[in-house]
């Protein structure tokens, strides 16, 4: 296989027990060694040595705590956010509500309304390949930025309820 001196082997060993991965190994007989190898060639080498490659530890992902129950809508279709999911901005501002539409538009999936703080509705929709649209009463609206993650989390819950 790859014509390497005992001292190279004891290298590659090393190199390995230091927790290179094939493609540093690979690197470092190239410029260390002076030696090329192909990638498939180094990992023979490595099966050749019976050297097995440490695993790199998996990092643990933060735990989350557990989301409030979504809100359930009212009989005429609209959803107001409670407190918790609200930042502090929106409850203090005024309440967001939200509502969907019995019949949604032609293209669109679903749809609905949505009264921002500062008492602007707008119309949004989900069309059929899952992008989000919005019409504003007149063209550049932008909602309020503090009542953006709350809409957000609100539409989150509505396309969980309905199944999207």
């Amino acid at each position: 296989m790859a014509n390497l001196t005992p001292q190279q082997r004891q290298l590659v060993e090393q190199w390995a027990a230091e927790g290179a991965n094939l493609n540093q190994i690979q690197d470092r007989l190239r410029s260390e060694c002076e030696s090329t190898l192909t990638y498939m060639e180094t990992r023979l080498l490595l099966m050749e040595l019976g050297i097995k490659l440490q695993d790199k530890p998996r990092e643990v992902p933060p735990e989350e705590k557990p989301a409030p129950p979504p809100p359930e809508p009212a009989a005429d279709g609209d959803v107001t956010i409670p407190d918790e999911v609200a930042s502090p901005e929106v409850a203090a501002g005024g309440d967001l509500k939200v509502s969907v539409d019995e019949v949604p538009p032609p293209g669109a999936v679903i749809s609905g309304r949505a009264t921002f703080s500062d008492g602007v509705t707008v119309q949004w929709f989900m069309d059929e390949q899952g992008r989000f649209g919005m019409r504003g009463p007149a063209p550049g609206y932008q909602p309020p930025a503090a009542d953006i993650p709350a809409f957000q989390a609100e539409l989150d819950n509505i396309l969980q309820l309905r199944g999207f």
